[in-house]
């Protein structure tokens, strides 16, 4: 079967179809690379796993599919999970423990990690007839273009690439797929999805054009020292987004809602499939979200969380990081305020004091978190502030993922009117803080804010891995 032939693997009285739309034209796209791409929940992980089945018969044919880490390809509902549910309906027989189905043809289908950049040389001499990137904006140009050179067939199958991706404006991807992209809008060119266009990398660059015989100009020198035209490629992008996967909706309604709840930027990338925003001053954040209130309804159960630094200020430093502090309460209804937020820059012993004397202000009701700091110190450090707080309720953890992904809850709560803040002295400070956040120069404020409403909210899952 050529790359591009429509896929239905027959299983019985049934077929395996892709969803009509965006799934169907990525299953078959004629082009060299196709990168499926957009919002969340547009099936682009089941059009990715569907796309060797058209060569399962053939015993020569084998895929690689790759994350960028092992411990993604294993998340429930993931790559490793979905192809459970796939791959036996066509005589799979997995082999868990190396992460690769066999197919009783002999084809194979693995499922590889590229960690690090030095990662791609466990490829050197690979020849993959297929080669499938899940979440593309993940890796880096240098492991792309490598395993582009890996892509190589003596099965008689066309070699090609197939990848997925969500919109990361700061990715080389989106400067790949820059022509199908509206730059003023950001977001996809409805007639140029999946339009082939052809390229040749000349050093570093790449030159584009309509068409491989408008690239002849670009010429190398063959084996027998022939001056030839450098082989073409084409490339296209094929958006989607969650109204384009049926299935999902009806399966899970709610998922709309669940996008819909998300911050300002992680929607518009998410659920609008927007290649071009970027976190900047106020997206996240807005005084007018917050009613400012002068008093806290009884009931209220509240968390203070943390952000610490110990340099105070010098002539070489007048303004470093400061030991951050906010209080957040959880109300009755289930909607939050924030009640205190205040900031020291001293001395390792006077942040210690600092939070000695906050505890005692807030008393023992109130849940206290500490952020950790890899490594041994960090461990020495919380241990040592946890003894300080005995008798008090005192949690610490790691954080994972970037600060603005940990923001983002608190921020979504914000925006939908959740938030209340008791009138204060320190409300101006606050709210420029975070109005300014994540651009402006320091998040201590911020980052004490997201640590403090992950005690308090009622939502599942933590971006912070409690230790």
């Amino acid at each position: 079967m050529n790359a591009h032939t429509t896929i239905t693997p027959a299983i019985g009285p049934e077929t395996i179809r892709p969803q009509p739309g965006p799934q169907t034209a990525f299953l078959s796209s004629p082009a060299d690379i196709a990168i499926y791409g957009g919002g969340a929940g547009g099936g682009k992980t089941w059009g990715l796993l569907m796309e060797p089945l058209r060569h399962v018969s053939n015993p020569g044919f084998g895929a690689v599919f790759f994350r960028r880490s092992t411990v993604q390809i294993r998340n429930e509902g993931g790559l490793w999970d979905e192809s459970a549910t796939l791959y036996p309906q066509i005589g799979g027989d997995p082999k868990e423990h190396e992460l690769w189905w066999k197919f009783p043809s002999g084809a194979a289908v693995s499922f590889a990690h590229l960690e690090h950049d030095k990662t791609r040389f466990n490829y050197q001499g690979a020849q993959i007839p297929l080669i499938c990137f899940d979440e593309l904006t993940h890796f880096s140009a240098i492991q792309f273009w490598y395993m582009v050179s890996r892509n190589r067939s003596m099965c008689g199958v066309r070699p090609y690439i197939r990848a997925t991706c969500n919109p990361d404006a700061d990715s080389w991807v989106a400067e790949l797929i820059a022509w199908w992209i509206d730059q003023d809008t950001g977001l996809p060119i409805p007639e140029r999805a999946g339009v082939l266009r052809w390229f040749v990398r000349v050093g570093e660059d790449l030159k584009w054009a309509d068409s491989p015989e408008e690239l002849a100009c670009y010429t190398m020198l063959n084996d027998a020292g022939e001056t030839v035209p450098i082989p073409a490629k084409s490339l296209t992008f094929i958006p989607a987004k969650l109204t384009d996967n049926k299935a999902l909706m009806a399966a899970d309604p709610g998922y709309m809602a669940s996008l819909l709840a998300l911050p300002l930027v992680e929607r518009e990338r998410l659920l609008g499939g927007n290649w071009k925003i970027r976190p900047a001053a106020g997206l996240y954040f807005q005084r007018a979200w917050c009613r400012v209130v002068d008093a806290v309804p009884a009931g209220t159960i509240f968390g203070r969380g943390y952000d610490l630094a110990a340099t105070p200020p010098t002539a070489d430093n007048p303004d470093p990081d400061a030991t951050a502090s906010t209080k957040i309460g959880r109300m009755p209804d289930g909607r939050y305020i924030v009640v205190d937020c205040r900031k020291v820059m001293t001395t390792p012993a006077g942040v210690e004091r600092f939070i000695m004397n906050t505890a005692s202000e807030d008393g023992h009701a109130v849940e206290i978190s500490l952020p950790q700091d890899p490594g041994q110190a960090g461990k020495s450090q919380v241990a040592a502030m946890t003894k300080m707080l005995s008798g008090y309720t005192v949690r610490s953890s790691t954080e994972t993922g970037d600060k603005v992904t940990r923001f983002g809850p608190f921020s979504a709560q914000a925006e939908a009117g959740n938030v209340d803040v008791m009138r204060g002295p320190w409300n101006d400070g606050w709210f420029n803080a975070l109005e300014g956040f994540p651009v402006a120069k320091h998040d201590d404020e911020a980052d004490s804010t997201s640590r403090a409403f992950d005690i308090v909210s009622l939502r599942k899952g933590s971006a912070f891995d409690v230790l």
